[in-house]
């Protein structure tokens, strides 16, 4: 293969790609990146870590179609040092790749592209399109909440599902990682209905996410039972599902909760914040004591001391204290667009709802603790 690209173009195709390749592989291949050259005029990359593939495309001037794999890190690092405006000129041949900008020239060893593993999407029978922007909302307003842990395997993703809502049909995402729940609610997309519950893993939806800055329009979703995909244009992420049952997580939204505070979230947050910085590191505890129209928060650490600070907002109900893990109680209001922010408390120890108000399309449950 033979192929001219210009430096921008290249790095720009490779910083996607590259990021799905794992830094670690026993099976070597796995850290190369599939580039295939091809008479239309364009580039193809791909890469994969046999659970998530990116495919993208790039203009390029092909002298000679061909395909071959190499070193993703590799050829990324090197696109990066090149001197802004460069032609790079791409060879394969005989094991061997060249790479030639200006002055320098580069040889990388290579693996044949039919040993390069691609996953077989099969038959995706749900397709529908969401706009960029509701689906960079799904992704910020619940991705915080994702779980981490490893044996919770079926929580390390955002549960997609279709649902009735009093206003028709609607597509709920969900994530929670047992202290804390976001959930975002859309109009159900055209194509939409009748989908299978899916819960798309950790690591695509950050891939998914990086790629959604640059798209403008729509992005096209088809899926089955076990893979996703995402048309964004120049690139298309296919990604294997966990398979694993989401909980019932609407058991856990607190539909009682009669004490509400209304405050502003910015001043609120940024309290929290002043007042956590002596919390223990492994806790990260605030209190917060609920008074007519005044609410305190306070930090008490055995080895740092004591800290407080009251912050405005509006609570007519009776008073009380509750405790939350002051990081977890940060995530959620950074998620708050408005000024004002509800939150609807029970008691000490109840689930409490966090939301802008009854319109909004996200609405967060967190659990309190013992201070």
């Amino acid at each position: 293969m033979k192929a001219t690209i210009e430096r921008a173009t290249l790095l720009k195709g490779l910083s996607h790609v590259q990021s799905v390749v794992e830094r670690r592989n026993t099976i070597p291949i796995l850290s190369n990146v599939l580039l295939e050259a091809t008479a239309e005029g364009a580039l193809r990359l791909m890469a994969t870590d046999l659970d998530l593939q990116i495919n993208e495309q790039v203009a390029a001037a092909v002298d000679q179609p061909g395909a071959i794999t190499v070193s993703a890190h590799t050829l990324f690092d090197i696109a990066r040092k090149l001197p802004e405006g460069a032609q790079v000129s791409l060879s394969a041949a005989e094991g061997r790749m060249t790479i030639v900008a200006g002055r320098a020239r580069f040889s990388l060893s290579t693996l044949p592209r039919d040993d390069f593993p691609v996953i077989a999407e099969g038959e995706l029978p749900t397709r529908f399109e969401l706009p960029a922007e509701t689906l960079k909302q799904i992704v910020d307003k619940t991705r915080f909440a994702i779980s981490t842990e490893e044996t919770r395997y079926y929580l390390n993703g955002i549960f997609l599902h279709s649902s009735e809502d009093g206003g028709g049909p609607v597509l709920k995402a969900a994530a929670t990682d047992g202290h804390r729940l976001a959930r975002v609610t859309v109009p159900l997309p055209e194509g939409a209905a009748g989908m299978p519950d899916v819960i798309v893993p950790r690591k695509c939806v950050a891939e998914l996410r990086k790629l959604l800055d640059e798209v403008d329009g729509s992005v096209g979703v088809s899926l089955s039972a076990s893979k996703i995909r995402f048309d964004l244009g120049q690139a298309i992420l296919t990604s294997k599902l966990i398979d694993g049952t989401f909980p019932d997580y609407s058991r856990v939204i607190p539909t009682g909760n009669d004490k509400i505070l209304k405050i502003d979230p910015s001043s609120f947050m940024e309290g929290v914040d002043r007042v956590s910085t002596i919390a223990a590191e492994k806790t990260k505890a605030v209190k917060m004591a609920l008074d007519r129209d005044k609410i305190t928060l306070s930090v008490t650490s055995p080895e740092n001391g004591t800290a407080a600070e009251e912050v405005p907002g509006e609570y007519a109900a009776q008073g009380f204290e509750i405790g939350f893990n002051s990081r977890y109680l940060m995530d959620i209001l950074g998620q708050i667009d408005g000024d004002m922010v509800e939150v609807h408390l029970a008691d000490a120890a109840a689930p409490t709802l966090i939301r802008e108000n009854d319109k909004a399309a996200a609405l967060y449950v967190l659990m309190p603790m013992r201070v």
